[in-house]
Formats: C-alpha cells, sequence, structure tokens
C-alpha cells in the first residue's frame, strides 16, 4: 500500500508504537507529543485506544506508556507460523556443507517470499538476500516453486497486481511463458532461476509443504552462473527434491 493510501490515525498509531517500544523506561504524553510534533490530546486518544486492546499499558506511578502484554500473544503466533525455519535448520546446514554454496529458505507472504534463513557456505558470493528482506515470485527460484503449487487463481492476482518486472535481461515477463513454466515446476518437483533475479546468479529450489499438505515453504541453493553449471544445477535439483520432502516429513506431511 502506497504511503499516501494510509489512514492517517492509524499510521499516528502506528509510528507511536514504534516510538514507544525504543524506550525501555516508556514515555509520557508530552514526550511523544513533542518528538511526533502532534497535540497532546492526539496522542490521548490514541494511547487510550491502544491501552484499551492492550498493545500500549501505563506504569501508574510513573505515568509513562510502554508497548503492552498483547505483543507477545502475536509474536508467539507469529513464530509458530515459521517454525519451519527451526525444523529446516539442520537439513539446511547439510545442503551448506555438501555444496559450499548459499543455501536460503523463504515463507511466502502477501505475493512475496520472505527470506528467513541464509546460510552463505565457504564460496565467495555477493548477494542481495538477507534475512528478512522479500524478494519477487516471478524471477527467484523459491518463488517459482511456492507459486507452482498455489491455487491457479491465486497466481493469476499475483501477476494481475505485481505485474512481472523485469530484474535481468533473463527475467520471464511474459504470462503465458510463466504460467507455462510453473506447470513444469509442479511436475519436476523444482525450480530454477537462470540469472533472472540477479545477473550472474543461479539457483535452484524445492517447494516444502505442511501438516495439511499446502505449500508452507522453499528452500534453494544458488551460486555464480559459472559453477551452477547446467549439469550442475541437475544434480542440484535431485538433491534439492530430497531436502525439501526432508524439510516437509518435519513438518508433519505424510504424502
Amino acid at each position: 500500500m502506497e504511503r499516501e493510501n494510509v489512514v492517517k490515525s492509524v499510521a499516528r498509531a502506528l509510528d507511536i508504537i514504534e516510538l514507544v517500544s525504543s524506550s525501555k523506561q516508556g514515555m509520557g504524553v508530552s514526550e511523544i507529543s513533542r518528538q511526533m510534533d502532534i497535540n497532546k490530546s492526539s496522542v490521548f486518544r490514541i494511547l487510550s485506544t491502544l491501552s484499551q486492546y492492550g498493545y500500549i499499558e501505563q506504569n501508574e506511578e510513573t505515568e509513562k506508556y510502554r508497548l503492552g502484554y498483547r505483543f507477545l500473544h502475536i509474536s508467539s503466533k507469529l513464530l509458530d507460523s515459521i517454525d519451519v525455519r527451526a525444523e529446516a535448520l539442520p537439513i539446511l546446514k547439510e545442503l551448506e556443507s555438501e555444496t559450499n554454496e548459499v543455501v536460503h529458505l523463504v515463507v511466502y507472504d502477501q505475493g512475496e517470499v520472505v527470506y528467513i534463513e541464509k546460510l552463505d557456505g565457504d564460496e565467495t558470493l555477493r548477494m542481495h538476500s538477507k534475512v528478512g528482506k522479500r524478494a519477487p515470485v516471478h524471477c527467484t527460484s523459491v518463488g517459482k516453486a511456492i507459486m507452482a503449487y498455489l491455487p491457479r487463481e491465486e497466481v493469476q492476482s499475483i501477476i494481475e497486481r505485481k505485474g512481472l518486472p523485469a530484474h535481468t535481461a533473463h527475467t520471464i515477463v511474459e504470462k503465458e511463458i510463466l504460467l507455462n513454466e510453473l506447470d513444469e515446476v509442479k511436475k519436476k518437483g523444482y525450480a530454477f532461476d537462470l540469472d533472472e533475479n540477479e545477473e550472474g546468479i543461479r539457483c535452484v529450489a524445492a517447494p516444502v509443504f505442511d501438516h495439511t499438505g499446502a505449500v508452507a515453504a522453499a528452500v534453494s541453493i544458488s551460486g555464480p552462473t559459472m559453477r551452477m553449471t547446467d549439469d550442475r544445477l541437475r544434480v542440484l535439483s535431485e538433491r534439492m527434491v530430497r531436502a525439501g520432502q526432508a524439510i516437509s516429513e518435519r513438518l508433519g506431511c505424510n504424502s
């Protein structure tokens, strides 16, 4: 969502949460008002609302506000949703040890992938990826590995909302070509990124499924084009399928 389209009161509330979270001792209404350049009455109304829902609480002695325990409840749910990282880590380390290349684990979120783990291997490779960063689905191997197992209507929606922007000269920018490739990914069980997201970088990825059989994540190996030859990619693709299956089994997937 563009910044100018954000509801102003919601944006202010989130800004106040960010500001309060930066202070261990908490902050008073006047201090928040001064730092944010918002009148005290507006700050007080927002704090009162956040307090009612448990996201902010006030120290009765100091009258300062700090984050409420509701955030622990929310964060615990988030951690539950990314347990895949803990289950996958031993397998990711095996891949790193075997290949000496960069290993990624991602989850899907709102039409993009989010890196939740990255192991750098022993070989020198500079990539834009880092834990917490988002990446497009149409030009990454992990994105295609996930997208191939999403409902086709959701894939269509992603393409409509995000488009197919070119990141390199090799990026697939035609809808039908991408859809055909996703069909192939689903048949084979793995996906390639052939210099499509970053020039000179090739990747191979496999999907990860949860206990319901739904796609939950993807795991990949990345390396420079000079090392990731066609022959090596074919060998690694089989290894990645096994890695994806092993992680899926740890998540309770029996199919």
